[in-house]
């Protein structure tokens, strides 16, 4: 028996997801399996075999239970007790509501390998629901239609 090994020059497809009322952490682990590329059959561990992932309507994302007020995000500034907190209702709400859907997918990619960072940079996250990526004809898939679980209905 041999062992399959994916090609080199696989094919990267360019998907768009719209998070409108989307569960945030469905979303992230939906995301980060077509990031690995563990939803094909030639999915092979070591070899960049996921597609790129465009997530539109990132400020209208959802969280289930009390998450927007519970849910923390710890920081560090770098200096002796720099540590900052904060709320996810905060992040959505902020300056930069895509940030909540980049840290869910990112801590749910495999930890300190270059593979792992090379498929993180094929995500792209926004918060409206316009994007430069028209001209790589991205497939746009209904992540909302999937279950109906994946929706929050606020």
């Amino acid at each position: 028996m041999k062992t399959y090994n994916a090609p080199h020059d696989v094919e990267h497809k360019w998907v768009v997801i719209d998070a409108t009322d989307v569960v945030v952490g469905r979303l992230a682990s939906y995301v980060a399996k077509r990031l690995r590329g563990k939803h094909r059959a030639d999915f092979t561990p070591h070899i960049d075999t996921g597609d790129f992932v465009v997530v539109i309507n990132a400020e209208k994302a959802k969280f289930t239970g009390n998450k927007l007020a519970d849910k923390t995000y710890y920081r560090h500034t770098g200096h002796p007790g720099g540590i900052k907190e904060t709320t996810a209702g905060k992040i959505l709400s902020g300056r930069f509501p895509e940030r909540a859907i980049e840290m869910a997918v990112k801590r749910m990619m495999p930890k300190e390998s270059p593979l792992a960072r090379t498929q993180y940079k094929k995500l792209r996250v926004y918060a409206g629901s316009e994007h430069p990526h028209e001209a790589q004809q991205p497939e746009a898939v209904d992540f909302a239609a999937m279950n109906s679980k994946n929706v929050r209905v606020a």
